[in-house]
């Protein structure tokens, strides 16, 4: 969103996000902020608190209220160049002595328009007020003088205490002091702010997680904190707790950030550490000259004429009293030809402009192929200025989860024992594609199945029905190797909290083939298998983490076996396979191949059987390693791997991270129209670069793929600058023309030009790495390095650095950026970028509310860009070319008739033509012409992304085509005067009388120039409708019939000092001269148009216009099927995506029994107090 300025208080990235569209002042206690070396607090103390001028917890985010609204939107208004120099020429127009024209003709449409602006601020200000009031009066639990007071969030403020409660959002950023859960643990979601919906733990410190839900020893509780200042880091927090005369560590383990969700946990208690309450069409310098310039000349004649023959012609010519020399005379004749030609741009552009987009966003939000009916919701353009802009878009900032992805992960395939297991086949044995209507498999038998799981391949289920020992064993392992939580509030109905959605997806998948993991404790797994109830001794945990990329569990069987279970990479598990498994592993192999071709995330699966004897040596060998106060992670690698041996391979399974329908498709076209897609997500690297090769942003034909992840600056300058030797060695040469430029410290903002690489390449970069760039003197070599690429991908990132990487690309690049997500977390970004989108996903109404335009699914971008994108800016270009031909012609005939006329300020044309001639005459065309005209429909828009070009580089529409503009119009201007003069000039009637008259002359001029305009829209107009022809031939018609009403002798004898052209249309318009004159202009204005729009697509064509022709040429015949689109999927070395990814589990937290609940939780002794509402 262009104008939308983000302003932060409190730094509330870290913590929360909001945005105001208004320029606030900067406060003192702002400044305090801003200086902030160290936060210091103290718990139920708001005295003591107030006195560092910490915010509260208010969001404002409106503009107005009910008193200052018409002043400050007023002035708001009028801070616009344009409503500015209207209103200076409506200033000027009520001084009669330079006055040429009335003054209600710039005081109605300049009242019209901001009368129709100050609606629509007053309108979406509203909503902002009602977001604010919802927002601001959430309920909150405070703890005060021993009670629980239900506040609202408004009135939260540093050092309160407050109560937290189950699948409720976080405030403000807390500390942790105790929970409902063991070890005072508390679950949180954060996909807020990274867009992560795996549950996250965070544990109280010791002293304060003793005063569990005592509301006594929390309202006494007064600890001091001091800790660092608001920052962006959404994974650091360093601070001491001192109570009682000792000290305590914080670390962010202990930090609930705002935006969280608690999950999982009754309640919990916290202590508040940060509070964030903020947590165009315009007039160019060159018209203005170019009117200035035309008043200095006129004004330089005019006084030129006045003193060589206007002083000796006083006797039929009187000076007015106020003019005592030709010098004074000039000076007022200057204003009023700035008066007369300010026609050049009159203020019904602004109107028309308007108009044209709220046109264009109704043809966004009535697109019926962008509405998605699951969740019955249109596409919707929530602003109306940014239309034209959609067709200029060069790069696309896109979030992953729930924007690419749907957020959802699907067991997919299997391989077992070497048997491939989920495709379905039909009668004749060949693969059938799954859809909607393909029947799914019958798990009615499991009564704890989960009923949301789909499985096609009833083979699967008959082998588990017969006892097939490999198929029972290796779901056996999925239900037992993992670190799931089980929560069972209701018999029967079990619910998951995995710490990914990977291995969510694996234990659902178990649980609905019967083996259903129940529940645990420290020492135990419950399991119910094909209907039977058994446990299993829980041993060992041995947790993933990225160097090992795989997990095991022992456990002893009912039937007292020792059982090692392990899943993880292939690349890893290969290497721990038994010699004999060599024959099984190549079959398994081939099916991750295949696999991998799908897109499919996959893990390996293996199991070893343990000696007791072995198990015991091992065992004392892994309590050394727990112990050990030095190297201990070393020392417990290096014990795992004894035991992580001669595993024998059960298969391997493969889960879909769903992509949304057609997302692939849209990123083809993308990059067909020149589009570069980057993804900014907070997830992990290779579960973003899986999805990047899943969704084309890169493929397996790319030349190469930088990965950036130094954490120092020197690291990452060397990773940059390997990457853009390799892409385009001469860019680090001190000749090349972009260090050249650097070197000479340019004191405008830079722009870098695009650079073109040597081959096709990608960049991945992840969030350390990031900060290091954006934070240090690197900016620009990350910069050219990525915009070198195909396609990026940055992951890990905050939300801020999301905004800071939009901001870089729209800082040093002149083009067009456009955001899309659907979380809170992309919020920053999307405000950040020209244009914001927002997709209605599972996270939220954030970054809808935040966006200029929403839809469903991110396939409809695809729409929304090449279609409505691109006819907005071609027919906003359109416009504008004829808008200013049209005025140009129009008032430039101002100007030659003054070389006749003494330089003496009168106009050509009848007052009434003035006043009517934007307004009437020629509105309708022109308005037919921007909201219907269609180079291709939307079909060919849609196979020919490369017709998108022209709006990245402007082409339709710049200074080089306004100079066309304006020497079109000189030209028609010369041929509109001199032509008329020259047929009117010495002519007489067919009974003798003259006919050179003013008027019989005004009428000539102005009729051949509607005649001339209406052709040249004709002309300009490629897609015809019957509303095109009723504005076009109508309104010419319309003049027609109007001034005869004008001119007719009843109006004209009521009231003639109004209406003073009597009887001039009927004496005129039967004359041969006029039509002569008609014929002649028309053809001398418009044949030369033709003839350039026919020879310039053959001596100088561009890339589209090779494009057009050749659809054109398509169109002759009929028209084939739309080709599928080959996708690439990824290569097997990216199969094992969610093995690379997947970080610390909660294997040495379940283990530890700190998650266990040996007793029942004391029931809370809170009462409520209401404080308001």
């Amino acid at each position: 969103m262009k104008y939308i300025k983000p302003f932060i208080s409190e730094i509330p990235w870290r913590y929360s996000w909001f945005y105001s569209a208004m320029p606030v002042p900067v406060s003192q206690n702002d400044d305090r902020q801003s200086e902030e070396q160290e936060r210091r607090l103290q718990a139920n103390n708001r005295e003591y608190n107030t006195m560092f001028g910490y915010p509260n917890n208010t969001i404002k985010t409106s503009k107005y209220s009910f008193f200052n609204f018409l002043p400050l939107n007023l002035f708001e208004q009028f801070q616009r160049l344009a409503n500015a120099y209207f209103l200076i020429l409506l200033c000027l127009q009520l001084i009669p002595q330079i006055s040429s024209l009335a003054w209600y003709s710039t005081v109605v449409p300049l009242m019209v328009v901001l009368s129709i602006t100050g609606v629509k601020d007053a309108i979406d200000d509203l909503k902002r007020h009602q977001n604010d009031t919802q927002v601001n009066n959430r309920p909150v639990l405070l703890v005060v003088n021993g009670k629980v007071e239900k506040d609202r969030w408004m009135n939260v403020q540093v050092g309160d205490i407050i109560k937290l409660e189950n699948n409720h959002p976080v405030t403000a950023d807390v500390l942790l002091l105790s929970s409902s859960e063991p070890c005072s643990l508390t679950y949180i979601e954060t996909a807020e702010l990274d867009g992560e919906t795996n549950l996250k733990v965070k544990q109280a410190i010791s002293v304060t997680s003793n005063m569990e839900d005592n509301l006594e020893l929390l309202s006494a509780f007064d600890g001091k904190v001091n800790c660092e200042p608001p920052n962006n880091k959404l994974d650091k927090f360093t601070g001491i707790l001192t109570y009682k005369g000792n000290k305590y560590l914080l670390d962010h383990d202990k930090l609930l950030l705002r935006g969280c969700t608690i999950r999982n946990t009754d309640w919990c208690y916290g202590l508040v550490i940060y509070t964030g309450r903020r947590c165009q069409l315009s007039l160019k310098c060159p018209i203005f000259l170019f009117l200035a310039s035309m008043c200095i000349v006129l004004a330089i004649g005019h006084g030129i004429w006045e003193y060589k023959k206007g002083y000796y012609f006083q006797t039929f010519l009187p000076w007015e009293e106020y003019v005592s020399s030709s010098f004074v005379s000039a000076l007022l004749i200057f204003w009023s030809y700035f008066i007369i030609l300010n026609t050049v741009v009159p203020i019904s552009l602004y109107v028309s402009v308007e108009i044209i987009r709220l046109g264009s966003s109704y043809y966004i939000n009535w697109d019926r192929e962008m509405f998605y009916a699951p969740r019955n919701t249109p596409a919707q353009a929530r602003v109306t200025t940014l239309n034209e802009e959609l067709g200029q878009v060069k790069y696309v900032f896109s979030d992953k989860t729930g924007t690419l992805t749907q957020n959802i992960m699907i067991f997919n395939k299997c391989s077992i024992n070497g048997k491939f297991y989920g495709a379905v086949y039909d009668k004749n044995g060949q693969t059938v594609k799954i859809s909607e209507k393909t029947e799914k498999v019958d798990f009615s038998y499991n009564k704890l199945a989960d009923p949301k799981f789909s499985f096609y391949d009833k083979t699967l289920v008959e082998a588990v029905k017969k006892g097939d020992r490999w198929v029972r064993l290796f779901f056996l392992s999925l239900s037992l190797c993992h670190t799931v939580m089980s929560e069972e509030r209701v018999e029967g109905e079990l619910v998951y909290q995995a710490q990914s959605p990977d291995e969510g997806a694996l234990v659902t998948a178990a649980r609905n083939f019967g083996f259903v993991f129940r529940s645990r404790t420290s020492e135990t797994i419950m399991m119910v298998e094909m209907g039977k109830t058994k446990v299993y001794e829980l041993l060992a945990i041995l947790d993933f983490n990225n160097v090992r990329k795989r997990m095991s569990v022992i456990v002893r069987t009912p039937e007292n076996r020792v059982m090692l279970f392990c899943k993880g990479a292939d690349t890893i598990l290969c290497q721990l396979l038994h010699p004999s498994c060599r024959s099984l592993r190549d079959i398994t192999m081939e099916h991750l191949d295949e696999f991998a071709r799908e897109g499919l995330r996959t893990l390996m699966v293996a199991y070893r059987e343990l000696d007791d004897a072995f198990f015991r040596d091992w065992s004392k060998k892994h309590s050394a390693a727990c112990l050990s106060l030095e190297n201990r992670e070393d020392k417990l690698s290096n014990v795992y791997e004894e035991i992580e041996k001669d595993l024998m391979l059960l298969g391997a399974t493969a889960i879909e991270d769903k992509l949304q329908d057609g997302v692939p498709e849209t990123i083809i076209a993308l990059n067909k129209a020149r589009i570069k897609v980057w993804v900014l997500t907070g997830d992990k690297q290779e579960t973003a670069v899986n999805i990047a090769y899943s969704c084309n942003i890169f493929n397996e034909e790319m030349d190469g793929v930088f990965i950036v992840e130094g954490r120092d600056d020197e690291t990452v300058q060397k990773e940059l600058r390997a990457a853009r030797n390799r892409m385009k060695p001469e860019s680090l040469l001190e000749t090349d023309p972009v260090n050249i430029s650097l070197t000479l410290k340019p004191k405008k903002p830079f722009r870098i030009p695009e650079e073109e690489p040597s081959g096709s390449y990608g960049l991945v970069i992840n969030g350390c790495s990031l900060a290091c760039a954006l934070e240090g003197n690197l900016e620009l070599e990350l910069l050219r390095t990525a915009c070198m690429c195909k396609g990026v991908i940055c992951c890990r990132m905050t939300p801020l650095q999301k905004a800071q990487v939009v901001d870089l690309v729209k800082k040093y690049k002149k083009v067009v950026t456009l955001a899309i997500g659907d979380g809170a977390n992309d919020v920053g970004m999307i405000k950040a970028a020209h244009v914001g989108v927002g997709i209605s996903g599972q996270e939220g109404m954030q970054a809808m509310l935040s966006s200029d335009f929403t839809f469903s699914q991110f396939h409809y971008l695809q729409r929304l860009l090449l279609v409505h994108g691109r006819w907005s800016y071609n027919r906003m270009c359109k416009f504008l070319s004829y808008f200013f031909y049209k005025n140009f012609a129009f008032t430039l005939v101002h100007f030659w008739y003054a070389f006749f006329s003494g330089f003496s300020a009168q106009t050509v044309y009848d007052d009434w033509f003035i006043t009517f001639y934007n307004l009437v005459y020629t509105s309708l065309p022109v308005l037919g012409l921007s909201l219907f005209d269609q180079d291709v429909n939307e079909t060919w828009s849609l196979r020919c992304p490369e017709l998108y070009e022209p709006g990245q580089h402007n082409l339709y529409f710049n200074k080089k085509e306004f100079v066309k503009c304006l020497m079109h119009g000189i030209y028609s201007s010369l041929v509109l005067f001199f032509v008329s003069m020259e047929t009117i000039y010495n002519s007489v009637r067919n009974d003798g009388t003259e006919i050179s008259d003013y008027q019989s002359f005004s009428m000539m001029v102005q009729t051949s120039l509607l005649c001339v305009v209406t052709m040249q829209i004709a002309v300009e107009t490629t897609y015809w409708t019957l509303i095109n022809h009723f504005f076009i031939w109508g309104s010419l018609g319309f003049y027609f019939c109007i001034i005869f009403f004008l001119y007719s002798d009843g109006l004209c004898l009521l009231f003639p000092n109004v209406f003073q052209f009597l009887g001039v249309a009927r004496n005129t318009l039967n004359q041969p001269q006029m039509w002569l004159n008609v014929t002649l202009t028309v053809a001398l204005c418009v044949l030369p148009v033709i003839g350039y729009q026919f020879l310039k697509p053959l001596f100088c064509p561009i890339s589209v216009d090779k494009a057009l022709s050749r659809i054109r040429e398509c169109m002759k015949h009929p028209l084939p099927p739309p080709a599928q689109a080959k996708m690439r999927h990824t290569h097997c070395r990216r199969r094992s995506a969610y093995a690379f990814s997947h970080k610390q589990g909660f294997g040495a937290l379940i283990t530890s029994g700190k998650t266990m609940k040996f007793k029942l939780p004391k029931k809370s002794n809170t009462s409520l107090k209401n404080k308001g509402p």
